[in-house]
């Protein structure tokens, strides 16, 4: 596999599946290995994914400062990446919370990038709201499985407020899965399990430990970025629902809101083929043809 050393000569991993031009993928979790993305539902087909482990994820090393962990300085793991490759401009794809990092990385370096795509993302970096949590999550209340894990997601999000350890709220991130899937069945589940080795909780927990964004700075660049961006939303999505990835869109003058019905978080594991049209169309549509 393919390594690379990054700005602090920590060695860094990617993998590659496919043929094409390439799309640079970066995931989320945060601090999971880029393996839970496996090839985008097919997407491998069309383009040659990059998908870079994140420092002390997956088969990348673990860095000797732990604040390096930080989503902002990861971006520079993403630039000595691109120059690795010898890309002039890349299209970046980032997942979850990977998406905003992709964020953060198209604030600072624009000239970079010749295509974004944000998939269920977030935006801490921009301050945007999660509107419509909770009508999403009531919207699955003819599901089998809806309560035992509305009362997991309730648990949770106390747990998460009080501090908790990753150790103790596990049970309650199994119990609430279901929620980030279109449908709760045995590709789901398998998906979801793959977590609890997928994932570096240092990593995790770094990831925003001490970021402090100037959200006014980071909307004001993305504001003037000149190249077209995808924000797509899975409509069951309670981490990115659509009401929030429309905010998310509306900061950056190229972008297209596309939201893929009966998927959740991880819409190449609801709908492989209809996810892999929606970002085979935007990635053949010529510039300009956003909003």
């Amino acid at each position: 596999m393919p390594r690379f050393p990054s700005y602090d000569a920590t060695e860094l991993t990617y993998h590659v599946h496919g043929a094409g031009p390439p799309l640079v993928c970066l995931p989320g979790g945060p601090g999971r290995a880029s393996s839970y993305l496996d090839d985008l539902g097919g997407l491998s087909a069309h383009r040659t994914l990059i998908m870079l482990d994140h420092r002390g994820t997956g088969d990348s090393e673990v860095p000797g400062d732990p604040t390096s962990y930080r989503c902002d300085r990861l971006v520079d793991d993403v630039e000595a990446l691109r120059t690795h490759l010898g890309l002039d401009r890349m299209s970046l794809l980032g997942h979850s919370a990977g998406g905003d990092l992709a964020q953060l990385y198209a604030a600072r370096f624009p000239h970079r990038l010749a295509q974004l795509l944000l998939i269920t993302p977030v935006s801490a970096s921009t301050g945007t709201e999660r509107v419509g949590l909770d009508n999403a999550l009531d919207a699955r209340a003819g599901e089998w499985w809806y309560p035992n894990a509305r009362a997991g997601w309730t648990a949770l999000v106390q747990a998460v407020v009080a501090g908790a350890d990753p150790a103790e709220t596990a049970p309650l991130l199994l119990a609430t899965a279901p929620f980030l899937y279109g449908r709760w069945d045995e590709r789901a589940r398998t998906h979801h399990e793959a977590d609890s080795w997928q994932r570096s909780y240092p990593a995790s927990e770094g990831f925003y430990a001490g970021f402090a964004p100037d959200t006014g700075a980071v909307r004001a660049a993305l504001g003037q970025l000149d190249v077209p961006v995808l924000v797509l939303a899975g409509a069951l999505d309670p981490m990115c629902t659509p009401p929030a990835a429309r905010l998310i869109a509306d900061l950056f003058p190229q972008a297209q809101l596309v939201v893929q019905e009966r998927a959740g978080h991880y819409p190449w594991v609801d709908d492989a083929a209809t996810f892999t049209r929606l970002v085979r169309d935007f990635l053949a549509a010529p510039a300009g043809a956003g909003r």
